[in-house]
């Protein structure tokens, strides 16, 4: 039984002493804290934080109409190609106006042969030779003298189809010596530079919009190019089965590379400000609050509330809790707790 009881006490000096020896350990190492914690941080910073919204547009001609004769009359001859640029006031089509120019030429000599009489019978009656009303009578002829001419020029301008704006015209659809009535669609012409984007955002982002905002906008036809526009006009309707408004942007297209009707994917920026960010692996949430551990003189971790803001791909908005400059835990946060001494391995951003 002695030597039972020497081994036990054997064995709880042995233990002891493992004890001891491992809290001397523990204490070398880092004192009652266990030692310093191996944190990464990254500082808060000062940057334009702004929110980007991604939609899909369809591109549309500046101005757009369908040429067309006012009146029924045969094609004598055709002034443009397929696809040609014109200008305000050129001929595109010429339709038969012998008639009419026949009209005209009446209508100018008959304007002529009064304005004779009148001039007659105005030195008649300063002569007191005629009554005054034999001149008001002529002075009435003379009047519908000129709206006959005018009458005559306007019949002749109707057969001369001519663009009313610049741009560029489409595939013809006539021939020379076809019957074209009202309506019938002679070609088209478009003006493309600058070239409309008409896209539409959510209601949520009503009260950002505005003109003048910048769009980048992409098309599969040149999937490596970006097209830069600005926001012109806004408009006054929201949709209310999509609750969606639409948004129309003017897109720069001097070579015409840029066609109505293009599908485009659009990313508008808006709500443009400066603001603090920091990462958003820095946030703790505790409920319904977000903190995060800044690092101050002395290497300790001091938990701080923030409010955050808005989002980005890896990054948050800081509205009020921190100061720029500040360093805060992104890595190893599980880690610590409040008041914790840590141990800065590697500040984010640099090579570790």
């Amino acid at each position: 039984m002695k030597k039972i009881g020497v081994i036990v006490v054997v064995i709880v000096a042995a233990a002891l002493a493992v004890w001891y020896f491992q809290g001397k350990t523990t204490q070398q190492a880092g004192g009652k804290r266990g030692g310093p914690v191996p944190v990464v941080v990254a500082p808060v910073i000062r940057d334009t934080f702004a929110t980007t919204v991604q939609a899909v547009g369809t591109a549309r001609a500046d101005e757009a109409v369908d040429v067309s004769a006012k009146v029924t009359e045969t094609v004598d001859e055709i002034a443009f190609t397929d696809g040609q640029r014109v200008q305000a006031g050129d001929l595109i089509v010429q339709l038969s106006d012998a008639r009419e120019q026949a009209e005209l030429e009446l209508a100018r000599v008959n304007l002529a042969e009064q304005q004779r009489e009148y001039k007659r019978l105005v030195g008649l009656v300063r002569q007191k030779a005629i009554p005054q009303s034999q001149l008001d009578a002529q002075e009435s002829a003379l009047a519908a003298a000129r709206a006959q001419l005018e009458a005559a020029k306007t019949s002749v301008a109707d057969r001369r189809i001519v663009a009313p704006f610049d741009g560029v015209l489409g595939l013809r659809r006539v021939s020379p010596g076809a019957l074209v009535e009202p309506g019938d669609v002679i070609t088209t012409l478009d003006a493309i530079d600058p070239i409309k984007l008409d896209f539409t955002v959510s209601e949520t982002f009503l009260a950002t919009l505005r003109p003048g905002l910048n769009v980048s906008a992409r098309t599969t036809a040149y999937p490596d190019e970006t097209f830069v526009g600005e926001v012109m006009s806004v408009d006054s309707r929201v949709d209310p089965a999509t609750r969606a408004v639409t948004v129309r942007a003017h897109i720069p297209n001097p070579e015409g590379r840029l066609s109505p009707g293009m599908l485009m994917t659009v990313e508008l920026v808006t709500d443009r400000r400066e603001s603090l960010i920091l990462p958003e692996a820095a946030l703790v949430p505790l409920g319904q609050r977000q903190y995060v551990f800044v690092i101050d003189e002395a290497s300790m971790a001091q938990r701080v509330e923030v409010e955050i803001g808005r989002r980005r791909p890896g990054e948050v908005e800081v509205l009020s809790g921190v100061t720029e400059g500040d360093r805060v835990v992104v890595e190893g946060t599980i880690r610590i707790k409040p008041g914790a001494e840590v141990k800065i391995v590697r500040e984010a951003g640099q090579p570790g």
